[in-house]
């Protein structure tokens, strides 16, 4: 195996990641680094051997690791990198800072990032994923964010640097996000709170927030998040074309479409990454069948299959 740098962090060897996401599945990481700090990622990064994968890895809300683990080097931020600072309208976080932490700060100190406070993860895969909901995205609030690249550089990432798009971005392979700095309106910190929690009531009335998910599994078609206003469309939404296929409730082992919003992919318990890879491929199959559509993965899916069994 090839030799690695000792950072002053915690480095694992064959590290299972099932525990790590939300869907609770998917085999080892080679290796799983949790660095100590932002000069720690640096240095073990500057050190690491080219040709070693690297994966970051935020808290695993939007993730599908495969059954026979990922060949590479997964970074996972911790405490040291979940910090949140309001200056007047600048909201800067770590990476590993959830979402909803965030948004409940900011409007504390009455910056309007509101939207944040239903979208699942922390706010590095907020970034990279440019997550949005109710017609609000990262981007729209976006200032610049720090990263570490490949060759353990640190560097300062503007908005066209990242070329924010519908729920994705172009950071460089390898390089990793430490942190973000966002812009918010100015907003009153009790209407603020009041807002946030009509958005959690509204959430828990449509989608199966008590089950194992990860979020939206596909992308809307529209190539937008749902307004939530009262003209809000829903002929292009991902949920529609699923039910218009009959895929509402479908099964694949331990892997359900939920009955509640047919957009969640849901373990009901002992599901593995095929069962529900294999579920979100079936739904693609039949919708495409149905309407012509081709639906686009929102769940990251990463690493190798279970090996063949002889």
């Amino acid at each position: 195996m090839t030799e690695l740098p000792t950072p002053r962090g915690k480095l694992t060897p064959n590290r299972p990641l099932g525990d790590l996401t939300w869907l609770r599945v998917g085999g080892p990481a080679d290796w799983l680094f949790q660095p100590a700090d932002i000069d720690d990622l640096a240095a073990f990064l500057a050190e690491l051997p080219s040709e070693m994968n690297v994966f970051p890895m935020g808290v695993g809300s939007n993730l599908i690791v495969r059954d026979g683990g990922i060949r590479a080097v997964v970074i996972r931020m911790g405490r040291g990198f979940n910090g949140i600072e309001v200056r007047g309208n600048r909201v800067t976080a770590g990476v590993a800072a959830l979402d909803a932490h965030v948004a409940r700060k900011a409007a504390e100190q009455g910056v309007d990032l509101t939207f944040l406070r239903t979208i699942p993860g922390a706010i590095g895969g907020a970034v990279r994923m440019n997550a949005g909901c109710y017609g609000h995205y990262v981007a729209d609030v976006f200032a610049e964010a720090t990263a570490v690249t490949r060759q353990g550089k640190i560097v300062t990432l503007t908005a066209d640097d990242l070329d924010f798009q519908y729920r994705q971005t172009n950071l460089p392979e390898g390089w990793v996000i430490v942190e973000a700095t966002f812009e918010g309106p100015s907003g009153d910190p009790q209407k603020l709170a009041d807002h946030m929690q009509a958005q959690l009531q509204k959430r828990d009335e449509t989608q199966p927030t008590k089950d194992r998910t990860a979020g939206s599994t596909f992308r809307n078609p529209a190539g937008f998040s749902s307004t939530g206003k009262s003209d809000d469309t829903h002929d292009l939404k991902a949920w529609k074309v699923i039910d218009d296929a009959g895929m509402r409730g479908a099964q694949i082992g331990g892997a359900q479409m939920s009955p509640k919003h047919s957009n969640f992919l849901v373990n009901t318990g002992g599901a593995t990454a095929h069962d529900l890879e294999s579920l979100g491929e079936e739904v693609r199959k039949k919708v495409f069948q149905d309407s012509g559509i081709e639906l686009q993965w929102e769940i990251m899916r990463v690493g190798e299959p279970a090996p063949e069994k002889t």
